[in-house]
């Protein structure tokens, strides 16, 4: 069974996906999670191959507090692009808040080596917050 593109489908163009992303991401900024999470779910349908949106949907549902969602998408994120720092990041808070205390410390000490000390510091003082 092949997977219908859904972009050719509807007449769209990459300037019709960024203007839903820009749409989305207007409703993360204003912290209305629920209505973000509309935008980007119908991104990820329509832009299978965008580890942006599925990064995004990931970080949603990490702040909304929904592990298992946010682990959903956070790994067909990481499927998309590799050892993206950010994500492996937002992959690690979602095994602390699933209660995977030991999944999440043996990623925070990895990313501890992260050059950039934005996820560095923040793995860092995970670590020290679950050990």
């Amino acid at each position: 069974m092949s997977k219908i593109n859904w972009c050719k489908q509807l007449g769209w163009t990459e300037d019709h996906l960024e203007e839903l992303r820009y749409a989305g991401y207007a409703y993360l900024r204003q912290g209305k999670y629920d209505i973000a999470i509309s935008f980007f779910e119908a991104l990820a349908v329509l832009d299978p191959e965008s580890a942006y949106d599925s990064q995004t949907l990931g970080a949603l549902y990490l702040q909304l507090g929904n592990g298992p969602k946010a682990l959903k998408w956070l790994d067909r994120a990481l499927k998309l692009e590799a050892d993206h720092a950010p994500t492996l990041l937002n992959v690690c808070k979602a095994f602390f808040m699933m209660g995977k205390k030991e999944e999440g410390l043996k990623l925070a000490n990895i990313l501890k080596k992260e050059p950039n000390p934005n996820i560095a510091n923040v793995a860092k003082a995970l670590t020290m917050a679950y050990s």
